[in-house]
């Protein structure tokens, strides 16, 4: 009886990269929130990872450090040919990690490649135990829809049943993972890693995928691939989408709910897929046996645009007066407006004034970081080159900070054991305090703002904001199905999930954190501006 396959050896330098990096984005990006990890195969178990590819190397290595050691000690990438032989920390971290090189007829000319070799080291590799990293949609890309998948999955699993057909309990596993930025290439901004139940193959019980094979069996697993990818992440066809769906969630949910991360994009999703379909030219009855007249329909199909239209005036109006709905939603008298801009004034220049001796370490990072980005950000088009910030700001981030590290420690050699503690723990702390001293800013600006904006204007932009909260709520709930009173609902589910606060008690404790900052709103980052989106004719 043929013992069941181990699995490879973890390489020292996979160990090493997954620790280090695991470091590294912990410090990038404010909470990676990682769901569903019972659902990854134990080691031993061939397995094919899938996920959706928006952030170049950075999507790898959030699998390699989202997964645990536990369940798998070793995930083997692939990655494009051109960024092996360079000269670059980029392309050794590649090879260090015993990434297999790709090629693509992009990169070649759009000429015929050949990719058999490849195919063959990862069949190899499977029938080892191990678990291979694949990006179906084949390339990575700034834009908010999920590309149609390739067929290489597909045809890999057939390729495997077919290889092992003498053994009809022979079990090959596709792990789909949908992976969410709220925020790809902005410091601090926060991740969800969604992972889906395992789709399992076996000669036995699978033989329409055995060779010869009919090629309508390739599509349709791809079809189901791209299914579970897309239902765990943002998938819109124009960045307008994303942006009205998450004003819309914004409005059913206000800041205040305790949603946990995964929750939070769930409800943005949810929106998103309302004002996709209603959009979505109609070819036929939208399920088996419909009994709703085409013409009541398009009707709702139209209510859902003109809302979409409607919420998307009320957010550019906001966006040009600088301010978020919440100001809007909760009206607040000028003296009180007027007390809350002194104390925040106070706050963020008091945090900012016990982060600048830390700060002054980071400078170099910043610097280091900005210079790299400017940079590459004119090799080419938004595009083109956006979903590669990351991995610049990391790659060069990470060389910039271990430098500022050595050198603290050189110019204090006597006191070197103690600056090599003293600086992590510096740089950390002044980072904390910053980006506190950010959002308090943040709220200083919009409270000015405000000021300015005048009684009557906010008056009448109010109406308006309740009628849209009515029709908001009325999709929600009547149409999508969406918890009646999500403040409610929300801070009853769930659990402690890693940056959700629950109680006004453990949120105010939340907020002195050492480990992370309290976030209220999802949708943050270390910036002096909120955020917005790319137009839609970058």
């Amino acid at each position: 009886m043929t013992a069941p396959p181990a699995g490879s050896p973890t390489p020292w330098s996979y160990l090493f990269i997954r620790w280090l990096f695991k470091f590294v984005l912990k410090i990038f990006y404010g909470t990676i929130v990682v769901e569903n990890v019972d659902y990854i195969p134990p080691r031993g178990i061939p397995c094919i990872v899938c996920a959706n590819h928006s952030n170049s190397l950075t999507d790898a290595l959030l699998l390699v450090t989202s997964i645990p050691s536990r369940k798998r000690n070793l995930l083997r990438l692939t990655a494009k040919s051109t960024q092996f032989g360079r000269k670059t920390f980029t392309s050794w971290l590649i090879e260090s990690a015993g990434t297999v090189p790709i090629k693509r007829r992009k990169d070649y000319g759009d000429t015929e490649v050949d990719n058999s070799d490849v195919m063959q080291h990862l069949m190899e590799a499977l029938e080892l135990g191990d678990a291979v990293c694949l990006f179906p949609e084949g390339m990575s890309r700034y834009h908010p829809t999920i590309a149609p998948l390739k067929t290489g999955v597909a045809r890999l699993v057939s390729d495997m049943l077919s290889r092992n057909r003498h053994n009809p309990d022979f079990e090959i596993d596709v792990l789909t993972c949908s992976i969410t930025y709220m925020h790809r290439q902005h410091f601090r901004s926060d991740v969800l890693v969604t992972f889906h139940p395992p789709m399992k193959f076996t000669p036995k019980s699978n033989p329409e995928l055995l060779t010869p094979i009919d090629y309508a069996e390739i599509r349709s697993l791809t079809a189901k691939m791209h299914q579970q990818i897309s239902s765990g992440t943002l998938d819109a066809p124009s960045w307008r989408l994303i942006r009205i769906a998450k004003l819309a969630a914004r409005m059913y949910a206000p800041l205040g709910t305790t949603m946990s991360l995964g929750d939070s994009v769930r409800v943005v999703r949810t929106f998103v897929d309302a004002f996709k379909w209603a959009e979505a030219p109609r070819t036929g009855p939208s399920s088996e046996g419909e009994a709703t007249p085409p013409e009541q329909i398009a009707r709702e199909d139209m209510k859902v645009v003109q809302l979409a239209r409607d919420l998307k005036e009320y957010q550019d109006q906001l966006s040009r007066w600088g301010i978020k709905d919440d100001r809007v939603r909760r009206p607040l008298t000028r003296p009180v407006i007027l007390y809350r801009i002194c104390l925040r004034a106070v706050w963020s220049l008091f945090l900012l004034s016990i982060s600048l001796p830390g700060l002054m370490l980071w400078l170099p990072v910043f610097v280091t970081t900005f210079i790299a980005v400017h940079q590459f950000k004119r090799t080419g088009p938004v595009w083109d080159t956006y979903d590669e910030i990351a991995q610049y700001k990391l790659t060069y981030g990470l060389i910039s900070g271990i430098c500022t590290w050595l050198f603290s420690m050189l110019v204090t050699l006597p006191f070197a054991p103690l600056t090599a503690v003293f600086v992590p723990v510096a740089m950390w702390m002044s980072l904390r305090w910053m980006e506190d001293a950010v959002s308090a800013f943040r709220a200083l600006t919009s409270l000015t703002r405000l000021l300015l904006i005048g009684k009557p204007a906010l008056r009448q932009m109010r109406e308006k904001r309740e009628d849209l909260h009515r029709r908001v709520m009325e999709l929600a709930v009547g149409t999508l199905g969406l918890p009646e009173e999500p403040e409610k609902y929300f801070a009853e589910s769930g659990g402690k999930e890693k940056g959700r606060v629950l109680g006004r008690w453990a949120s105010k404790a939340k907020y002195f954190s050492v480990r992370r900052r309290r976030k209220r709103d999802w949708n943050e980052t270390l910036r002096l501006y909120d955020v917005d989106y790319p137009d839609d004719d970058y």
